[in-house]
């Protein structure tokens, strides 16, 4: 005997409600993330970009830590870095080379009392000209 096509079809109605209700949790959360998560990593890289273009400054190996500071702190000002602290650079003199090096966390709140701790550490070894 034959089935009736139409009660297969009546079988094949596409997702649920639950099933969408859940994706729907999902790619939101998951938004939510970068949203909080994306500007910080943007900011490390701007930071990092911004102390590789160091090397090969006019006069970086004759600077004592505190101009390297300043330069530092004027480059990050320019690339609208705003809630880095400077503390958190250390600056060494190594013969020729100035060695940096960035040791930070940042803490975002996500929603209610969870929040994410992001740690970075760099270490650049720079010559000037």
């Amino acid at each position: 005997m034959k089935k009736n096509n139409l009660s297969t079809m009546g079988r094949q109605g596409g997702a649920s409600v639950l099933t969408i209700l859940i994706m729907v949790l999902f790619f939101g959360s998951l938004l939510t993330l970068v949203v909080k998560l994306g500007p910080v990593y943007i900011d490390d890289l701007t930071i990092q970009e911004a102390l590789e273009s160091l090397d090969g400054t006019e006069g970086l190996s004759s600077m004592g830590p505190a101009q390297v500071l300043t330069l530092i702190n004027k480059r990050l000002s320019v690339n609208n870095v705003r809630g880095f602290d400077p503390k958190h650079i250390s600056v060494e003199k190594n013969g020729e080379f100035v060695v940096i090096k960035v040791d930070y966390e940042v803490r975002n709140n996500v929603f209610s009392n969870v929040d994410t701790v992001i740690h970075f550490k760099h270490e650049y070894e720079l010559k000037g000209k």
